[in-house]
């Protein structure tokens, strides 16, 4: 099944009793979830299992193309929302079966599909969001200005909290340090704004980088190529 979304375009919280597979060939996808937000560019898709309750949002102009899997099938043995390195071997694969009439060429294309997805790499590409409270707080201060540069200790002082209780947090309820969750947010923030088209200095400054060379690098480096030719695309 495909869809397209215009930019800004909320699809509200559901759930489905199917896992879904879930590619955008164009714009910017974020998923998001009680647990937190993940996102996905053209070269990614999102794996969202049976039951969980998920909400999308369009950066950009979004094409959206599911794949559905019955609850019993779960290749990636995966039980919580995921993003997925896409080959172009799999984004053909998507879209041919999701463009096409149910027959038995589609159920062959499926089976090949299901085969590339097994071997489908995970990425780093979700910002998780914490229970406790004053992490909360220096999350959504970040969320809110990924380019804010104040240090830990800085934002703990706002919410009442020490650098040191801050950081054993980050590792115990989020799994990463302090300056990994910041490089999230700013790379999910750069995301969306490439896909408003907004030119790449501009968006390496609004996200916090101190030069658009420090940026382009942080960028090559998580997604596989430059920002430039995210905006070329």
């Amino acid at each position: 099944m495909a869809r397209c979304l215009v930019a800004g375009e909320r699809i509200d919280p559901h759930l489905h009793d199917e896992h879904q597979i879930i590619y955008a060939a164009r714009g910017v996808l974020e998923v998001t979830t009680d647990a937190g937000v993940w996102i996905a560019p053209a070269t990614r898709a999102i794996w969202v299992p049976a039951g969980a309750v998920h909400a999308h949002r369009a950066h950009g102009e979004l094409e959206l193309h599911f794949v559905g899997l019955a609850a019993t099938v779960n290749p990636l043995r995966l039980a919580e929302p995921t993003v997925l390195s896409v080959s172009p071997l799999l984004r053909e694969l998507i879209m041919a079966y999701t463009g096409a009439a149910e027959s038995a060429a589609r159920r062959r294309i499926r089976a090949v599909l299901l085969d590339q997805l097994g071997t489908a790499r995970q990425q780093p590409l979700h910002v998780p969001m914490p229970a406790d409270s004053r992490l909360r707080g220096v999350c959504q201060i970040l969320r809110a200005d990924p380019a804010d540069g104040r240090t830990l200790a800085e934002l703990g002082r706002e919410v009442g909290a020490g650098e040191r209780t801050l950081t054993r947090l980050f590792r115990a309820e989020l799994g990463m340090t302090f300056p990994q969750w910041r490089t999230q947010i700013r790379l999910h923030r750069a995301l969306v704004l490439l896909a408003e088209d907004h030119p790449v200095t501009a968006v390496a400054h609004a996200c916090g980088w101190s030069s658009a060379s420090a940026f382009i690098e942080v960028f090559r480096h998580a997604f596989g190529h430059t920002p430039g030719h995210r905006l070329r695309r």
